[in-house]
């Protein structure tokens, strides 16, 4: 176990060339400015340089991006947003309407957009929100469908950039350097903004992804309290694996029992988990664990003497 102690936030202010709408939405939502970290990548991305931040959970790495983004659309470029999920390309489309500034046309092109949609998108939206194999498969092969757009792009957000390693990070790799192919074709040379909170040398993970130079934002100066780190080693069992090796209960199991023991002793938890259905067997086997408890706090029902009401 290790304790973290509080570390209290740098100062806040807003980069000189930030759209004054922008800073009057989210000052009404009670953000004053830019913690030091997200001004230095801002401003980096606003000069052109490509840059990547790689600061903490809820950090604000979005805003970082966002600034330049949405001020960059404010200036009659576009914006191409690149996510690994849905769900996050979906999160980030609700906070850019929720800022409501006209000029910001925001939309999602993805596999469930309806196609009486897809060409709005392509002409008329200036943030445009995508994962790399809609890039793929369903933007670059119709590129000249998508000249107006890519004629005018400014800047390339990629989100959760650490999830694109091995394999997969390979071929998201060659994705994005058939990406800056056919944006030169067009005359533009967009600026790369890469974020992740967990990225080992982002520095040189993000060379190795886009081919390109890239500045480096780690040191995270917004507030944050006091945590405890605890590591937690499954227990053994009485299975035995290759020459009789002793086996490990999993983690998933081991993660269903420490979320049903946390609800039980009322303690607000959540359980990040790898993949969809590692979270649905999370789930189950909690809710089946809490449901046995439940079961065994149940009194028998009451048993009557005596002669019966008539």
């Amino acid at each position: 176990m290790e304790h973290v102690p509080a570390r209290q936030a740098g100062q806040a202010r807003w980069p000189k060339w930030t759209s004054e709408v922008f800073v009057t939405r989210l000052a009404n939502r009670g953000v004053t400015g830019l913690w030091p970290h997200q001004y230095e990548a801002a401003d980096l991305a606003f000069r052109g340089r490509n840059v990547i931040i790689s600061t903490g959970t809820a950090s604000g790495k979005s805003l970082a991006y966002l600034t330049p983004a949405v001020t960059a659309c404010l200036d009659g470029g576009t914006i191409l947003y690149l996510t690994p999920t849905k769900a996050l390309a979906a999160d980030q489309l609700r906070t850019l309407r929720e800022l409501r500034i006209t000029k910001v046309r925001a939309a999602t092109f993805d596999g469930d957009t309806p196609f009486e949609e897809r060409k709005w998108v392509r002409q008329h939206a200036n943030y445009v929100l995508t994962n790399p194999d809609m890039l793929h498969r369903g933007i670059l092969p119709r590129h000249s469908q998508w000249s107006s757009f890519f004629r005018r792009l400014r800047m390339i957000v990629v989100d959760e950039c650490h999830g694109y390693r091995g394999v997969f990070g390979s071929h998201v790799a060659q994705i994005l350097r058939r990406l800056r192919r056919v944006c030169a074709r067009y005359g533009t040379e967009p600026t790369f903004l890469l974020a992740s909170a967990t990225a080992s040398e982002p520095g040189a993970f993000a060379k190795r992804l886009t081919g390109l130079e890239m500045h480096e934002v780690a040191v995270d100066a917004s507030p944050k309290g006091s945590t405890t780190i605890a590591l937690w080693e499954p227990p053994l069992t009485e299975l035995r694996g290759e020459r009789g090796a002793p086996v490990r209960r999993t983690a998933t199991a081991e993660a269903a029992d420490l979320l049903a023991d946390l609800v039980l002793a009322d303690i607000r938890t959540l359980a990040f988990v790898r993949s969809r259905r590692g979270a649905e067997t999370v789930a189950l086997s909690a809710r089946a664990k809490l449901a046995d408890v439940a079961f065994s706090l149940t009194p028998p029902p009451a048993h009557h003497t005596g002669s019966p009401r008539t």
